[in-house]
């Protein structure tokens, strides 16, 4: 895997549409990148930029007076997590996510996906974004199929997209499907620690198999088990407008 990852970011190494660099580089979207190259805030090696340029390694780029270098260029990959693989930085986890990857830049998860669990997983090296993603306070939405150990009952159904007592608290109101015998699909816009599988359990359910297939515009689609790939523009252009508004206040969540 980290031979093809690792020609995949030789790759973004040749000349790119300034736009498009800024975007990548975590400043805005690719068309507020356009309102600012044309606004005459962004520079090019000390020149007026212009809108449709490309920008070769070594060109000095700034919005404003700052300077946005090939190396805060931003990384947000899309990975199908596999049952087994731990989110966690510690470097003594054998099966840590980033040993897992061994991805060239160094990235770190947006919300962990426990142990146990599996499915779509975000990685990036943009700490500003995690946090407008992931804040419970923005709202944004994270969907699962989720399979349990008995038939699922209307009764279940009602309380689970009602809010269960965990935690110290009530899971806020969700909406939630029943797409089988013993699996569900279910949408949270929260993630309190080992979520799903305590409701399951409060209401005296066990679950069986737990993968997300959504965040909030990006889905897991038919990636691999194990896979990785790079979110496409049109992926992150929408990302950047849905948490254009979010607070980026820090925080950490579990699913």
């Amino acid at each position: 895997m980290s031979n093809k990852i690792e020609q995949e970011f030789q790759q973004k190494k040749e000349p790119v549409r300034l736009n498009k660099y800024l975007s990548e580089a975590g400043v805005c979207s690719r068309r507020e990148a356009d309102r600012l190259i044309e606004s005459g805030r962004v520079s090019v090696d000390g020149k007026r930029a212009e809108t449709g340029m490309r920008i070769l390694p070594g060109q000095v780029v700034r919005v404003g007076k700052k300077v946005v270098s090939r190396q805060d260029e931003m990384i947000v990959l899309a990975v199908n997590k596999p049952v087994g693989i731990v989110c966690t930085e510690e470097k003594r986890e054998r099966n840590s996510i980033v040993r897992y990857l061994d991805y060239p830049v160094r990235v770190t998860y947006i919300g962990r996906l426990d142990k146990d669990s599996r499915g779509l997983l975000l990685m990036t090296n943009n700490g500003d974004i995690i946090n407008k993603m992931m804040r419970a306070g923005n709202l944004h939405e994270k969907e699962y199929k989720v399979t349990v150990d008995k038939e699922i009952t209307k009764e279940f159904l009602e309380k689970m997209a009602g809010g269960v007592p965990i935690l110290d608290t009530v899971t806020r109101p969700c909406k939630i499907k029943k797409i089988g015998k013993y699996t569900f699909q279910i949408i949270l816009t929260q993630g309190l620690n080992r979520q799903i599988r305590r409701m399951c359990e409060a209401l005296g359910y066990q679950v069986k198999d737990l993968v997300r297939t959504r965040i909030m515009n990006i889905e897991l689609g038919n990636l691999k088990e194990g896979a990785v790939r790079r979110l496409t523009d049109e992926e992150l252009n929408l990302l950047y407008e849905q948490i254009r508004q979010s607070s980026n206040e820090p925080v950490r969540v579990w699913e």
